[in-house]
């Protein structure tokens, strides 16, 4: 038997499953998720709707690149072992008339997630959809500027190359796992230059950092015993297992309140990222650079910390 066609072979993604003789066995739904382009975007739909479900046993089938009659085909297979629920991102009529087809014989219920976003842009705007896919990956002026936005801030990671930091949008300012370098990679995806630079007591950052002018320096903080259980698991998945002053509450305390003393005398703003997720972060900092552009003086509503109002 030949194997099957790469290009008709879903990615799945699984959830954890209890087993059919466990009482709490719910039996899974397959969520099959076709797209004409990359899929980024259904992917990004189907996990925000999936996360206002609290113990929803999912299996989701990826299906990107779907864009021919052929390649729509080879998937029914997978369909019709695997039933569940379709979601589709398809904008060529042919292909989209087919997998409804597909559906209704196998009697699948199929949701367009982008129908009613994209008629309702058509009526605000008096145009009609372009109905080609994967456009919001051309590669345009916007692409080549965030490919140059991430090259800039993976080169000014950590405190490195500070005599460029007058050139970022945002310099990241924090103590050791604060989150600045995963925050830092996701706004620059976003097509910001960031630059981060660690605060340590026994050496002062260098004083480029206090004289900038251009970018927006945010401090990112921390609570202490947060900030304890993140380093000791990194210690440990770089196997050190001896005590250090990296993981003392005192010490890591000390750190914090000398971070906090940094903000407040210069009048930065802080976002406390103890309950945030990178993607919570990254949009705080945004809406924060977005009123600075504006020339807003308000406090955004007490939202973030902070002296100084940006």
């Amino acid at each position: 038997m030949s194997p099957p066609c790469p290009r008709s072979a879903p990615v799945v993604y699984a959830v954890y499953s209890p087993q059919p003789d466990c009482p709490c066995f719910v039996k899974p739904l397959h969520l099959h998720l076709v797209s004409d382009s990359t899929g980024e975007t259904l992917e990004m739909i189907a996990k925000a709707a999936l996360a206002q479900f609290e113990h929803a046993t999912v299996v989701r089938h990826f299906w990107p690149m779907v864009r021919s009659r052929q390649h729509l085909d080879r998937i029914v297979s997978e369909l019709t072992a695997k039933p569940g629920l379709v979601f589709y991102t398809l904008v060529n009529a042919e292909t989209r008339a087919r997998l409804e087809e597909h559906c209704r014989h196998l009697s699948l219920p199929a949701v367009p997630v982008l129908d009613e976003v994209t008629a309702a842009l058509a009526n605000a705007l008096g145009q009609v959809a372009q109905g080609r896919p994967g456009r919001q990956h051309l590669m345009d002026e916007a692409y080549f500027s965030r490919v140059d936005a991430i090259q800039y801030t993976i080169a000014h990671d950590d405190g490195i190359a500070s005599e460029d930091w007058e050139e970022a949008d945002i310099v990241l300012a924090g103590v050791s796992r604060s989150s600045k370098t995963p925050t830092s990679i996701y706004l620059a995806n976003r097509g910001y230059k960031v630059a981060n630079i660690p605060l340590v007591v026994e050496s002062p950052p260098p004083p480029a950092l206090f004289t900038l002018r251009k970018p927006l320096i945010v401090g990112l903080t921390n609570s202490p015993e947060r900030l304890v259980q993140i380093r000791r698991n990194r210690l440990l998945t770089l196997g050190e297992t001896m005590r250090t002053d990296y993981v003392d509450a005192e010490r890591v305390q000390a750190e914090v309140a000398f971070a906090r003393r940094m903000f407040a005398d210069r009048g930065w703003p802080v976002i406390d990222v103890t309950r945030r997720s990178i993607e919570e972060t990254a949009a705080a900092i945004i809406r924060l650079l977005d009123e600075r552009k504006r020339g807003a003086s308000d406090d955004l509503d007490g939202e973030f910390e902070g002296v100084k109002a940006i």
